[in-house]
């Protein structure tokens, strides 16, 4: 990986970032297909020197475009094409190719209000003060919702969603029906 430092990138706050790495999965950047094929081939070449092998099958290509249809990107691997994905999850995320994190974030809220389910003996008993289910609202349940917030694109409707889960969470926590004017 030391070899790809120089080559091209995306540039992110001044800085050159042309690969993402953790533990044994590794996500290659570029801002046009012939770059990320030159990038692939340095890890490749390289890995084969050190007597390892790229698997074709589990490396997948994916463009983030703002194109309703995303363009077509044919990179190769030891001549084998590499299939195109409009979406996969990274580390946990879901990464789509239209840049959005709908799916996620839907996903996220689903997860959180799962989780406030399993607690709501603690989060909804009023013989604990509500500073106190605030804050296992906010060590426990919070976490799950905006697990990897720093990475996605924020819409009005995407906010107002989770503005509306943090309501959901708040009134089941006062028990507020759902009718009342308050």
């Amino acid at each position: 990986m030391r070899n790809i430092e120089g080559y091209p990138g995306i540039k992110v706050g001044g800085h050159n970032i042309n690969n993402l790495r953790y533990a044994d999965d590794t996500v290659l950047i570029a801002d046009n297909t012939k770059d990320l094929q030159q990038l692939l081939n340095i890890v490749e070449e390289e890995s084969r020197k050190k007597g390892l092998e790229l698997n074709s099958k589990k490396t997948e290509v994916m463009v983030v475009s703002r194109k309703q249809i995303a363009p077509e990107c044919n990179i190769f691997i030891g001549g084998t094409k590499l299939k195109q994905r409009e979406q996969f999850k990274y580390l946990g995320t879901l990464i789509s190719s239209d840049g959005r994190n709908k799916v996620e974030i839907s996903s996220r809220i689903a997860q959180a209000k799962r989780s406030f389910q399993k607690m709501k003996a603690v989060l909804t008993n009023q013989c604990i003060s509500i500073q106190t289910r605030q804050r296992a609202l906010q060590c426990y349940i919070e976490p799950i919702l905006m697990y990897g917030c720093e990475a996605w694109t924020i819409s009005k409707q995407t906010q107002k969603n989770l503005e509306a889960t943090e309501m959901w969470f708040i009134r089941r926590m006062l028990r507020t029906p759902w009718v009342a004017k308050k």
